[in-house]
């Protein structure tokens, strides 16, 4: 009997620290993470919370001027690193050239945060230069590019993480006219975008956790006070404060529900549209993804 508890207490101890590790937060110090959209909004105050943990991130947008003087004052503050790298979203051919350079430069990526995003209200139909509705193009077909394009870096450092950051105003995909061509269907673009993000994780996160990368999406929270969101016109409700604690709380948790949907409060949940959960849907969206972008499901 005391050999039997000895050897028990003797493989309690053996797992205790494993044990402990599974619950404690995930640290980013030492770690690659790459935030897209990160010279402006929540972007950018993902950036600095990383560097803040002493992790080395990689900053994108549009604007090199933004985004060198983000990379410079992380780099001055003596804690973590930061680099710049430019890509315009709207160019498909851009957002490739940009995967191939993170690629080629990070041989292990420990965080993808697809954050990257515009948002319009004028039911005016914009498109981008491949010709693609520009809210699908840059919120959801960036993003399917990079995912895809940097699974291997994402491999190399598992366990890894995607996080998409999604939104609750989402909206069903019409798969008749994903590109808005119908009259007034302008309006709906935002949030078919957004769906599409929820979709595509919620559909891709099973082959990803195989790897060792968990894919998940998010609504950081309700109309933050955004350069885009005042930009439309409209009241803000939330800080951009609270979408970066909800993100990065969710960032660090110990564990997390492939392809769930979570909101700011951190309920999982499968999507935010029921046709985020049809086989059928998560299928058409893949392979039109596919065709848009030239870039396989893998």
């Amino acid at each position: 009997m005391r050999s039997s508890l000895i050897r028990l207490l003797s493989v309690v101890l053996f797992l205790l620290p494993a044990l402990a590790s599974a619950q404690a937060p995930v640290s980013y110090e030492g770690k690659t993470v790459l935030v897209t959209g990160s010279t402006d909004g929540l972007g950018r105050e993902l950036a600095r919370e990383f560097a803040a943990e002493g992790a080395h991130v990689i900053v994108h947008g549009r604007n090199a001027e933004r985004g060198q003087a983000l990379v410079d004052e992380i780099n001055a503050s003596g804690k973590g690193s930061a680099r710049f790298i430019a890509a315009d979203f709207a160019s498909l051919q851009e957002v490739r050239d940009f995967a191939a350079t993170v690629a080629r430069d990070t041989p292990k990526l420990d965080l993808l945060v697809n954050n990257a995003g515009v948002a319009f209200r004028d039911g005016q139909r914009r498109t981008s230069r491949d010709g693609h509705e520009l809210q699908f193009a840059i919120n959801y077909l960036a993003g399917w590019i990079l995912v895809h394009e940097l699974r291997p870096a994402l491999k190399a450092a598992a366990p890894s993480r995607i996080i998409n950051v999604s939104s609750g105003s989402s909206a069903p995909i019409d798969f008749d006219d994903v590109m808005l061509e119908q009259p007034g269907a302008a309006r709906r673009g935002y949030g078919q975008s957004k769906q599409a993000q929820a979709t595509m994780t919620k559909a891709l996160a099973p082959s990803f956790l195989a790897d060792g990368i968990t894919m998940i999406s998010l609504h950081p929270a309700t109309m933050m006070d955004t350069t885009m969101v005042i930009g439309m016109g409209l009241e803000p409700r939330s800080k951009i404060a609270d979408g970066v604690a909800h993100v990065m709380g969710l960032a660090r948790a110990p564990t997390l529900e492939p392809g769930a949907f979570y909101l700011e409060k951190g309920e999982p949940r499968d999507t935010m549209d029921p046709q985020g959960q049809d086989p059928e849907a998560q299928a058409k969206l893949l392979a039109l993804s596919a065709e848009l972008t030239g870039v396989p499901a893998k």
